[in-house]
């Protein structure tokens, strides 16, 4: 079963295909807004999967869910992913990112985004969502 090397959330990110992966405002572990519910507009998931020399060219289950502090569920996603190459002895990582516009943050506390290879739980992050007292400037993202 593939593992995860790295898994982080993002301000953005963009992944080629066996090429670097670019990342904007990596490492985010905290969101906070001026009221609850608040929407943020974008994250990025990026998922590192070690995958050896068996595992290539094969079909791999991944999916995500991020879960509010009660356990409902905010976002999810899944996906069939294979990384295709070469015979090669040695481990490839495999770098997907995903994706989440417009989420809507409705209580304070621990969020969590678990992510699931093959339909088991490999790597769990903390996501602190918290009311800031002071006004936050608005971010506008142009697409």
């Amino acid at each position: 079963m593939p593992q995860i090397e790295y898994a982080f959330l993002a301000d953005a990110a963009e992944v080629q295909p066996g090429q670097k992966f670019h990342v904007l405002g990596g490492g985010v572990t905290r969101l906070s807004g001026p009221t609850l519910p608040f929407q943020h507009p974008h994250l990025a998931l990026v998922v590192g999967l070690r995958l050896s020399a068996n595992e290539r060219n094969r079909e791999h289950d991944l999916e995500f869910i991020l879960a509010a502090p009660d356990g409902t569920k905010v976002a999810s996603s899944s996906a069939r992913v294979v990384a295709h190459g070469p015979q090669d002895p040695n481990d490839i990582i495999l770098t997907l990112t995903i994706d989440l516009w417009n989420l809507t943050l409705t209580t304070q506390g621990e969020y969590s985004v678990r992510i699931m290879v093959g339909g088991t739980e490999r790597k769990r992050l903390a996501l602190v969502v918290t009311q800031s007292r002071e006004p936050v400037p608005e971010q506008r993202y142009l697409a």
